[in-house]
């Protein structure tokens, strides 16, 4: 599967990231077999392969579970984020529905605190239980 994606692509170098987003997506995360063939493909070294890979944070969260990004920036903090994501964080970590992780900026700074709840943004979210409603109804 890797090589024809690899193919697809003309084992271009310069497609990488395209190749990465489609072997994720095809295979629900990226394997140490998968870079080694990415990169023999495309004639890169698997340190290359790997750099690419693990800079970009969506190629390394696990396709099961929610992925939740509370805002830390200036703004959401000095409308409570802070507390929101101390509060958030234990409940969806313990239940294993969701990975919650800080973010310094969502770009929606008017409507603070705001929360992506995988990759779809919302704002003025006023305390955990909104956060858990987002999530899939875990909570009241």
């Amino acid at each position: 599967m890797v090589r024809a994606i690899c193919a697809s692509y003309g084992n271009e170098p310069s497609t990488l990231i395209e190749i990465l987003h489609d072997v994720f997506a095809a295979a629900g995360g990226i394997s140490e077999a998968a870079m080694r063939s990415i990169a023999d493909c495309l004639n890169l070294s698997r340190a290359e392969v790997y750099g690419v890979k693990s800079f970009y944070r969506d190629f390394a969260r696990p396709t099961d579970r929610i992925l939740v990004e509370i805002c830390l920036g200036e703004a959401c903090r000095a409308c409570g984020a802070g507390a929101l994501y101390d509060s958030v964080k234990p409940l969806l970590d313990a239940g294993g529905l969701a990975r919650v992780e800080p973010v310094y900026c969502l770009g929606n700074c008017a409507l603070s605190p705001a929360v992506a709840v995988d990759g779809v943004i919302h704002g003025r979210i006023p305390d955990a239980d909104k956060v858990l409603r987002l999530v899939g109804g875990v909570g009241a």
